[in-house]
C-alpha cells in the first residue's frame, strides 16, 4: 500500500517543521499553496524553504498550479467564491493527482500547506478527497508531531457538522460527502470585493 502524508507549516520555525518531516521519514515535499509565499511566515517562502530541505536531502515540488485552491479561471467561481467541485473536474487537477501518485511510488511523499489543522485545508477536503483510495493510507501530521488517520479526520468532520453517522436515512459515503461539501463552502476563498480578476495568490 501506498503512503501519503499531509502538513500545515502553522507558526512552526522552518527548524522544527523540517523536524517534523524528517521525524516522518518524508523524503518530498509537495507544496500545494497556489502561491508559494506568506506574508506572516516568510521562512515558508519558496526560496528558503527549498534550500533548507535540500540541505535535509529532502526534495521539494512545487504543485500549486495543479492543486492549488484558487484559480484564474472564473467558471471555477461562484459569486466570487471558489467552488472545489470545479476545479476538481479540471484536467490540470488530475494531472496533479497523477503527478502525486507516481511520486508516491519512490518517495514519501507530504503535501504542504499553511493551516495547522487538515480540516480548515483544501490539502484534506480537496486534494485528499479525491485522491483518497483502497491502496492509498493518508496521514495528517500535526502540530504536536502526531499523525491523524485520514478516517479518523473524516470523522471529525462528521462531528464538526454534527452529521451523525447514526442517521438510518442516508448512507455512509451520503454523510461524508455532505460534511466536505460544507466545509468546502466555510473555507474556500472568496474574491474580495473590488478585486478585478481571478489572480493566483
Amino acid at each position: 500500500m501506498m503512503e501519503l502524508f499531509t502538513i500545515g507549516h502553522s507558526a512552526h520555525s522552518l527548524e522544527r517543521f523540517v523536524e517534523l518531516l524528517t521525524m516522518h521519514g518524508i523524503t518530498a515535499l509537495c507544496d500545494v499553496r497556489s502561491s508559494p509565499y506568506s506574508r506572516f511566515a516568510p521562512q515558508f517562502n519558496r526560496e528558503p524553504l527549498k534550500d533548507e530541505l535540500m540541505k535535509r536531502h529532502i526534495v521539494y515540488i512545487y504543485l500549486g498550479s495543479e492543486l492549488g485552491p484558487r484559480s484564474s479561471d472564473p467558471a471555477c467561481y461562484t459569486g466570487g467564491k471558489v467552488q472545489y467541485s470545479r476545479l476538481a473536474e479540471k484536467e490540470i487537477f488530475h494531472r496533479g493527482l497523477d503527478r502525486l501518485r507516481k511520486g508516491m511510488a519512490c518517495h514519501r511523499i507530504a503535501l504542504m500547506c499553511a493551516e495547522k489543522d487538515p480540516l480548515a485545508c483544501h490539502r484534506m477536503i480537496l486534494v485528499c478527497r479525491h485522491l483518497h483510495a483502497d491502496d492509498i493510507h493518508i496521514g495528517h501530521i500535526l502540530e504536536d508531531g502526531s499523525i491523524e488517520d485520514h478516517r479518523d479526520a473524516e470523522a471529525r468532520l462528521l462531528e464538526l457538522w454534527k452529521i451523525s453517522p447514526e442517521d438510518l436515512f442516508s448512507t455512509p459515503e451520503d454523510q461524508i460527502a455532505r460534511a466536505y461539501e460544507l466545509q468546502s463552502e466555510k473555507i474556500a476563498y472568496t474574491i474580495k470585493e473590488g478585486q478585478e480578476n481571478y489572480e493566483r495568490y
